[in-house]
């Protein structure tokens, strides 16, 4: 691993830091430093990579000419005010979706980026896991209720197969159009080493099932995140809890360290930091209570809750106070528009 010094003394042409790493070198980054719940993510389809050979990458997206870099650098930590500097030369109006609080002071700081609450991560450490609480109580109704409709929960592979159920799950859903995409991973991808499987069964047949994408640090997988979960219409009630607590009594015997929720979109904590843009909040509070049409913000951040997960916030970074174009365009390439 570079040290701080090394990295800082590197006197290449930006065209070669920028310069091609191919997926097997970005696969050794995230191995070292994917901690971040999206670091797995970066890898899906139809991303871009500004590339820094030998030290990380940073993962982006553009639509309407505009860039969106996703979660933080997949680097040492120490390297990441440089890898940020590096790529704001080379994009200087990029956005920064779901970032965390260590890459919001630094572009504050150093470019003079707002960085408001995008929502908000809730991690369950799993040494002490249990059903056992009254906010638990809707987990062990929907554990209880599988069991007694014959339901059978277990790991298997990749069955590609269940696509009809995801395809059918979306119908349901309030973006119907197409799978959100980008802050959620597809669920076809090419890569998905270290990826787990768990299907609800009924008679033998898949009713509901939830992927879970690893988390990384030091070359260790340390964490899980659920990325990917459907269930038929059949069964709208408790499968995804049922699945979960299932999933994590799993993780917990193997010795994983915690479960990741995920991102909760527009989850956002009363207080308002000094960096924050506070138009943007208040945009993002009229949407979480005016348009849950759009997305079931509210029902995601109850059902999460259950689990009593820490809360941490997660960010985005912006240029302009207001940036009515780019939130825009990034629910156009999340397909929530």
């Amino acid at each position: 691993m570079q040290d701080q010094a090394q990295v800082i003394t590197l006197d290449r042409p930006l065209a070669a830091d920028i310069g091609h790493l191919d997926m097997a070198r970005r696969i050794a980054c995230l191995k070292q430093f994917g901690s971040h719940s999206m670091s797995f993510s970066t890898l899906q389809p139809e991303m871009s990579y500004f590339d820094m050979p030998g030290v990380g990458y940073i993962a982006y997206a553009t639509h309407w000419g505009m860039r969106f870099a996703l979660a933080d650098p997949v680097c040492h930590p120490l390297h990441r005010p440089l890898m940020l500097d590096r790529f704001l030369a080379a994009f200087p109006h990029a956005v920064f979706v779901q970032v965390s609080k260590p890459v919001v002071d630094h572009l504050h700081e150093r470019h003079g980026y707002y960085g408001t609450q995008f929502g908000s991560e809730m991690k369950v450490p799993l040494a002490d896991w249990s059903t056992r609480g009254s906010k638990k109580q809707i987990i062990r109704t929907a554990v209880n209720q599988a069991r007694s409709q014959g339901i059978e929960i277990r790991e298997a592979g990749f069955n590609p197969d269940v696509k009809k159920i995801s395809e059918a799950w979306i119908q349901t859903r309030r973006c119907k159009n197409n799978e959100i995409r980008f802050l959620i991973r597809p669920m076809l991808v090419d890569y998905r080493e270290g990826t787990r499987y768990f299907y609800a069964c009924l008679n033998g047949e898949a009713v509901a099932f939830v992927f879970f994408d690893p988390v990384y640090a030091g070359n260790r997988l340390i964490g899980y995140v659920p990325n990917i979960s459907r269930s038929s219409a059949n069964f709208k009630q408790g499968l995804w809890y049922a699945l979960m607590a299932h999933a994590m009594e799993v993780f917990r015997a193997e010795g994983v360290e915690y479960l990741d929720l995920g991102l909760v979109p527009l989850m956002l904590a009363n207080e308002v930091e000094p960096q924050e843009s506070r138009l943007l909040r208040m945009s993002m509070s009229v949407i979480r209570e005016r348009m849950d049409f759009l997305y079931n913000f509210k029902g995601l951040e109850f059902a999460k809750s259950r689990f009593q997960g820490r809360v941490e916030k997660t960010y985005c970074c912006h240029r302009n106070a207001l940036p009515g174009i780019a939130m825009t365009a990034m629910f156009r390439l999340t397909r929530i528009l």
